[in-house]
């Protein structure tokens, strides 16, 4: 199948400079020599992981800054002060008189571990330690400067792994916004069959082809979703229960929350989600072309979290609550938090108030952005789902 025509939104977007197009035109010739090693094709997850982690030249491996109004979009730590605030108030209520460490996979600019941490030392609530689990080296080295600049006294706590601790961990994990860039496959239903995508060579560029699956696991998966329509387009993440389990494997005792874009099962495959979720983030720019300068972009799927959820339940954890964004934080003590503003002090009271709005409002970040916690060894209702619990939704 030819893939379809350039958007207008892909037309209109700002082009790279020279430099940045020729990483992208490595990361194109390491994509086709490994098509050329695998039949002339790439399943779409394979390519996913390729853009966004090759050694050097994926999107979150290269040293284009991403994060933040210079990069491509904005996280929430970024948006506003307030959500790590939040966030420290339920990492106190777990770490309680025993201690324990903090865990955060990918800590993007760094921002969030700076402010949680100030947070917390503010509350009297330190973890013993703050582990960043970063596989980018120029990651790493950006947030130790932003950690360097904003809580220097507490540098000497934190520490950077590249893989999982053998040991396990006590305490808190976090992982904000990481589930949505796991790669995907994606899939079809067409005359009622499955088809899989495929990134191919067409010439000197890339396209998106379908064909018949050969991910394993992949039409087993999409028929377990039940009947979908025909000329129905999706994603699902086959390496969600894997990293699942290996969360489980290290979680000790203790609390993990998810928070991400996403929905559950029966909101995610509705019949009229019928072209998936797969978005692409360039320069605050959103667009559905995922072969669009390859390493320089930011592909994204949302996360089912039904499939999370169950994964979880499988690997021992308990599913201990979901809700969205604006309830967690509300749980955490946010309107408490605004209320301890002077509105006297006019710019940062507005700046502030701008933040819980970005943060909270059903069309930015409150509804769209869920948190799923899941525990092992906890005795209260964590803070941020004592408001509103949906897991029933799941």
């Amino acid at each position: 199948m030819p893939p379809p025509p350039a958007s207008s939104t892909v037309q209109r977007l700002p082009q790279p400079a020279a430099d940045e197009r020729a990483v992208s035109a490595r990361l194109v010739a390491l994509i086709r020599q490994e098509m050329g090693r695998s039949g002339g094709r790439l399943p779409f997850d394979r390519f996913m992981e390729l853009a966004l982690y090759a050694p050097g030249l994926g999107y979150y491996t290269g040293g284009r800054r991403k994060f933040g109004e210079a990069g491509d979009f904005v996280t929430a730590p970024e948006v506003s002060p307030l959500f790590a605030r939040c966030l420290a108030r339920q990492c106190r209520q777990v770490l309680g008189d025993g201690g324990g460490d903090i865990l955060e996979f990918g800590a993007g600019s760094g921002i969030l571990a700076a402010d949680l941490l100030a947070e917390l030392a503010l509350l009297g609530a330190l973890p013993e330690r703050y582990r960043i689990l970063e596989l980018s080296a120029e990651l790493q080295q950006r947030q130790r400067e932003t950690l360097a600049r904003r809580v220097p006294d507490l540098l000497d706590r934190v520490e950077w792994l590249r893989r999982l601790p053998a040991e396990g961990v006590r305490g808190v994990i976090l992982a904000n916004e990481l589930l949505d860039a796991l790669p995907v496959q994606r899939f079809r239903i067409d005359r009622g069959r499955i088809l899989e995508q495929f990134v191919v060579a067409e010439g000197d560029a890339l396209a998106l082809s379908w064909e018949a699956p050969v991910s394993p696991g992949l039409e087993q998966a999409v028929t377990a979703l039940g009947p979908l329509p025909d000329d129905y387009e999706s994603e699902i993440g086959l390496r969600v229960g894997p990293w699942v389990e290996a969360l489980a494997g290290v979680l000790r005792q203790g609390l993990a929350l998810l928070i991400d874009y996403g929905h559950p099962r029966a909101e995610y495959y509705h019949p009229q989600r019928n072209r998936g979720t797969l978005m692409c983030h360039y320069r605050h720019r959103a667009h559905a072309d995922p072969l669009f300068h390859p390493g320089l972009q930011d592909i994204t799927s949302q996360v089912e979290f039904t499939t999370v959820a169950g994964a979880a339940r499988d690997a021992g954890l308990d599913v201990c609550g979901y809700t969205t964004q604006a309830f967690f934080l509300l749980g955490c003590g946010l309107d408490r938090l605004v209320a301890a503003s002077d509105p006297e002090r006019v710019q940062e009271h507005m700046a502030l108030m701008q933040g819980v709005k970005r943060l909270t409002l059903p069309s930015e970040m409150g509804e769209r952005f869920k948190v799923l916690g899941l525990g092992r060894g906890l005795d209260p209702v964590p803070l941020g789902f004592s408001l509103r619990d949906m897991r029933e939704r799941l």
